[in-house]
């Protein structure tokens, strides 16, 4: 059995830590200044709740961050004031850059891995993919913890930031194309086409805009696909690409953002959210 400390337990690191209990590993989770939903996602999965992060780190092998990207570095800084020593995997989705900071950060005493995680939060038939860059051995381990399970683990070619870049340019096309259908279908609705909007889109090769019941989901996480997007500019710019449609998205997701985590919003309520005069 290996034990490992979740950091933190929210949808999809909730989801993944019940992956590793399932296959019969130990998950740690903080519960110092958490949500009574994050509490019960925690409860959820299995994992157990201990005093303080230094006793979680102390009894870990592997420490796992999933949090919102905005978070990352303050989440691995405060790892790395504890002088962890065991396997820190940061499976958000922030830039190489960003990255390579916490990897720099977390080191000399732990050995730092680069995460990505693709998919919805696993669970029954539902998987997810978790790629890593950076130690062999490390990542071997942390294998281990998914084996037989919906999480499918899978190595990165590169090093360090290769991971992170690998989503990087997954989601700068993946949220970019949910944003531009929000605004497709807001301009529709204003001028009453929306249903022939649909109607066109049906008969597209891609889905995305021809599922408008789709949307409150997207504006309901803007909040945080808002940050991911600025990182996804930053890895575009590195790259001498342009930046322009992922710092656009970003403006089209911060009129979603009084919508967090309201994912019972009516379509139209969403739609005319986007609309500068409904702001």
């Amino acid at each position: 059995m290996t034990t490992v400390t979740l950091l933190h337990p929210g949808a999809m690191g909730s989801a993944v830590a019940a992956q590793a209990v399932a296959a019969g590993h130990e998950v740690l989770w903080v519960p110092e200044r958490r949500s009574e939903a994050t509490r019960r996602r925690a409860e959820e999965a299995g994992a157990t709740a201990v005093g303080s992060l230094g006793e979680a780190l102390r009894r870990s092998d592997v420490v796992l961050s999933v949090c919102p990207p905005q978070a990352a570095e303050d989440v691995a800084a405060t790892v790395a004031d504890h002088a962890y020593s065991g396997v820190y995997v940061d499976a958000n989705a922030i830039n190489p850059q960003r990255m390579r900071r916490i990897a720099e950060e977390v080191r000399p005493g732990g050995v730092v891995l680069d995460g990505a995680i693709f998919g919805p939060p696993p669970r029954g038939d539902r998987t997810a993919r978790l790629y890593l860059a950076g130690d062999g051995a490390a990542a071997d381990l942390v294998a281990t913890l998914f084996q037989g399970t919906a999480v499918h683990v899978r190595k990165a070619s590169g090093d360090v930031g290769s991971a992170s870049a690998l989503k990087m340019a997954f989601a700068s096309y993946q949220k970019a194309a949910r944003t531009l259908a929000g605004v497709a279908h807001a301009l529709a609705d204003a001028h009453g086409v929306g249903d022939q909007l649909t109607a066109e889109a049906e008969v597209m090769a891609s889905n995305i805009l021809s599922d408008p019941a789709y949307l409150p989901s997207v504006a309901a996480r803007a909040w945080r696909w808002a940050h991911e997007m600025q990182d996804i500019a930053d890895t575009l710019r590195e790259a001498g690409l342009p930046t322009d449609m992922a710092e656009a998205a970003a403006t089209v997701m911060a009129r979603w953002e009084r919508d967090k985590d309201r994912y019972d919003l009516a379509v139209p309520d969403v739609l005319a959210h986007l609309r500068r005069e409904n702001r």
